[in-house]
């Protein structure tokens, strides 16, 4: 910055996408909230006080924290630049913390208006997606009603979530706080059997279809129809309603998915020896990795390439399957390599029972009249299927629970904005939420800051923190015990100083020190990305400051 004396480096202040948000499909402002925390000392904010201010940011947009900070498979750590140097911010557990905090403080979910509106709106599925919407249009005053043919609340995350990983009480809590604002849930209601679609639109204003994808479907293989063949989503559900599935001793889970490594897992701590069949390589493996790996750690066996072709019966009973190999040919339609069977390499597998886990879908009966190509609901680009019905979460295609999410509150936004008259955004979300996404309303163009425009050199090198996690041998003997640990405090306030604020400013004071004419000035009430005052009138463009920003939230203009 200091090479040729006409250079000129003038120096601007201009917050930067950061890649954690980017890579989050519900949008939240992780830099923001975790900045709250991290810079409570700089801002003058208590420990407890910038907690729930953090907790207030996410659940803006995500009600369900403690949730997510359990299941996501953390898109947002993949784009974290901090990777680059030591490790990635561990986000996942971060929000995990705030959210057990925020249900162990009893904290209410935030109102956004309090003026009742008179139109109604009908919720159809109290998963994820449909509870989500719920929240966010009672939260702006809408009368909600939610349909569910369970005798619970959850959905997936109720029913396709072993307790180990997701316990009930932490979905509870979650739940319980939406319908704290008034939610009305109507359980034990099958649309289609108890009530009908008319019905509902003549009783509603507005219908959110967030039934989900709980239908699994079976193996199209020979002996698959019979004793000892099940989906894995109807075994997690059977198991989570607290039934005794005895399936024998060996079992066999057929696919590679995040609900595959559940049923294995789950069938391990029945004392089953569990293989998992998958089609394709490790690499290629859409499951979690940490998932796979604590299978493996548990016991759970993994066959790769390898395909059922044949259950095999004797006396109507299972005692083993006939897989064939394969090798991997070109990239499908998913981006991974197409598996190509090789001729001649059947093989038996020894098996009491087999678990497909292959595929989900909606399961439409009641709700034929909106399924859009026989498998997945059509909608436009914002979740609008017709001038009064939308949809989210998996009935559109399959995601993780944080998609669902999104789709909920991108809908909610929208019908209150036409409802209202008046543009998504004007008053329609929570000032918090609105400030963190701004830069990217702003500059949609403008790509997130890399680690190649921060100066890491300038941070500390310290790995993340590694929650805990119960003994194999504990977790084996105890079915519903959570297998993965909550950060202790003294973690948490140590992690969040590991985030490196990535284009946007956190008060460290370079620019301050390194400025010769005193061009920065304190301002006077100091807030995560707002610390110092720029005069350029005082400036020599030497170009120091921009040199010296670690976070790159200074740029030469």
């Amino acid at each position: 910055m200091t090479g040729d004396p006409e250079s000129v480096f003038r120096p601007g202040q201009r917050e930067k996408p950061a890649p954690c948000q980017a890579s989050c499909p519900n949008c939240g402002d992780i830099r923001g909230w975790i900045g709250v925390i991290a810079q409570r000392s700089k801002t003058g904010v208590g420990r407890e006080d910038a907690y729930a201010r953090a907790w207030r940011m996410i659940t803006d947009v995500n009600p369900f924290p403690a949730v997510l900070g359990r299941i996501c498979p953390h898109p947002c750590e993949s784009g974290c630049n901090r990777s680059e140097k030591d490790g990635a911010v561990a986000i996942n557990a971060l929000e995990r913390f705030l959210g057990d905090w925020a249900i162990a403080a009893k904290l209410p979910l935030e109102e956004l208006e309090t003026d009742p509106k008179h139109e109604s709106i009908g919720v159809i599925g109290a998963g994820p997606s449909g509870l989500s919407f719920a929240y966010q249009m009672a939260r702006r005053g809408y009368p909600v009603t939610v349909y569910d043919e369970h005798e619970v609340a959850g959905g997936m995350l109720r029913h396709g979530i072993p307790d180990y990983r997701l316990p009930p009480h932490v979905l509870d809590g979650e739940i319980q706080r939406i319908l704290d604002l008034g939610v009305a849930l109507e359980l034990n209601t099958r649309v289609g059997r108890d009530i009908t679609i008319a019905q509902l639109r003549d009783r509603h204003d507005v219908l959110f279809l967030g039934v989900g994808a709980q239908k699994s479907l079976p193996l199209d293989i020979p002996g698959a129809g019979g004793p000892g063949a099940l989906t894995g989503v109807e075994y997690l559900a059977r198991v989570n309603r607290g039934e005794t599935v005895d399936l024998g001793r060996r079992i066999v889970v057929v696919g590679g998915g995040d609900t595959a490594v559940d049923a294995a897992r789950t069938a391990r701590r029945a004392g089953s020896a569990v293989t998992i069949l998958y089609r394709r390589a490790r690499e290629e493996m859409p499951a979690d990795e940490a998932e796979i790996e604590e299978a493996l750690a548990e016991g759970v066996r993994i066959d790769l390439l390898a395909s059922p072709v044949e259950i095999k019966r004797k006396d109507g009973r299972i005692v083993g399957l006939v897989a064939l190999r394969n090798e991997l040919g070109e990239p499908d339609g998913s981006g991974r390599r197409r598996p190509v069977p090789v001729a001649g390499s059947e093989h038996d597998v020894p098996a009491d029972a087999v678990i497909a886990a292959v595929s989900q879908e909606p399961d439409w009966r009641g709700l034929e009249a909106f399924c859009g190509d026989g498998r997945w609901l059509v909608s436009d680009d914002i979740g609008r299927i017709d001038d009064d019905v939308w949809a989210g979460g998996d009935v559109l295609g399959l995601g993780i629970a944080g998609m669902a999410i999104f789709h909920a509150r991108r809908a909610a936004e929208t019908v209150h904005a036409d409802l209202r008259g008046k543009l998504p955004g004007d008053g329609a979300r929570g000032a918090s939420a609105i400030d963190g996404e701004r830069e990217a309303a702003e500059s949609v163009s403008q790509a997130p800051i890399r680690a190649d425009r921060l100066r890491m050199d300038l941070y500390a090198s310290r790995p993340p923190a590694q929650p805990e996690h119960l003994p194999v041998e504990a977790a084996l003997a105890d079915a519903q015990a959570e297998v993965s640990l909550r950060l202790t405090e003294e973690q948490f306030l140590a992690e969040v100083e590991r985030c490196l604020s990535c284009g946007k400013c956190f008060g460290c004071e370079h620019c301050f020190m390194y400025c010769t004419p005193l061009c920065f000035s304190r301002v006077e009430e100091a807030e995560p990305g707002s610390y110092f005052a720029l005069a350029l009138e005082r400036c020599e463009e030497c170009g120091k400051c921009v040199e010296i920003c670690p976070c790159g939230f200074l740029e030469v203009i």
